[in-house]
């Protein structure tokens, strides 16, 4: 067994941003996703993993064991993870969950330290996605404005509920019921709160417009869940597919958005078999 080390890398602003490192093999990065974190986010599929690939878990700005700015823009949040990439010091395969799609995509289009990205359920700006998927992220809209009106009052566990119930289907709340997933989630309710705070005042450009996917030129591996709550996800797998050079888009039977960590196994089948094939030599 490796010994678990710490990660460290400084982006663009200064900001310190670390993450622990696990397993042995070529190097993988694991992007948490808009509520969550590298200290816990991945608990469930790293054992999955660790016997193929060296994990890296950073955590973006003001999360995990990562430093924090009162900066916290999608460029900002994008400078975090390129940095962290970069400082690895070799080419390395990227995995993004929901939130931290778009991330390990612009990654991809920025640095030169990207052999291959794979991302499940990745979110796409609102203002590039077709009216279908709008109506979806509005109706999650709703549930995270019930996610702060109860983070407000404090009442982070009744937020989290809030939040699942927008995002995951029956099933996986139920079994996410049984667990001690909200006492371990909770405390990332702030912060999930501040980065969709983020994601509503910015007006660039992000990662996932289609000129930035256009730059893209590593395999991509898009990833969604058939039983997912939110349809979306699937329409926004095929838009991302539609700018990137060679991607391909994977749909995994019986499972929904916290796939990660209900069905962690089958998450892993699938990474592990498109990044051994992209890391063979041509």
């Amino acid at each position: 067994m490796t010994e678990e080390r710490i990660h460290r890398a400084v982006s663009a602003d200064g900001t310190e941003i670390a993450g622990r490192v696990r397993g042995q093999g070529p190097p993988l990065v694991l992007v948490h996703g808009a509520i969550g974190d590298g200290e816990f986010a991945w608990d469930e599929l790293l054992p999955h993993l660790t016997d193929r690939f060296t994990c890296y878990l950073p955590s973006t700005r003001g999360r995990g064991l990562s430093a924090d700015h009162p900066d916290h823009s999608l460029p900002r949040l994008q400078e975090d993870v390129n940095a962290f990439v970069d400082s690895i010091g070799e080419p390395v395969s990227l995995m993004g969950w929901s939130g931290g799609g778009p991330f390990v995509l612009g990654a991809a289009a920025q640095t030169d330290a990207v052999a291959a990205v794979a991302a499940f359920e990745s979110g796409v700006g609102a203002g590039d996605a077709p009216p279908a998927v709008q109506a979806d992220l509005a109706r999650f809209g709703a549930a995270i404005e019930q996610v702060g009106m109860a983070a407000t009052e404090g009442r982070l566990v009744d937020a989290l509920h809030a939040f699942l119930a927008g995002i995951c289907n029956d099933d996986e709340i139920a079994v996410l019921e049984g667990t001690d997933f909200h006492q371990r989630w909770a405390g990332g309710v702030p912060e999930l709160l501040r980065y969709f705070q983020g994601l509503m005042a910015f007006e660039g450009a992000d990662p996932t417009a289609p000129e930035a996917l256009a730059q893209v030129t590593v395999p991509v591996l898009l990833l969604w869940g058939r039983e997912t709550l939110l349809q979306a996800f699937g329409e926004m797998a095929q838009l991302i597919a539609r700018h990137v050079a060679d991607a391909q888009v994977r749909e995994l039977p019986g499972v929904g958005h916290f796939a990660p960590v209900v069905a962690p196994q089958a998450v892993a089948a699938e990474l592990t078999a498109f990044f051994e094939t992209t890391l063979q030599p041509a």
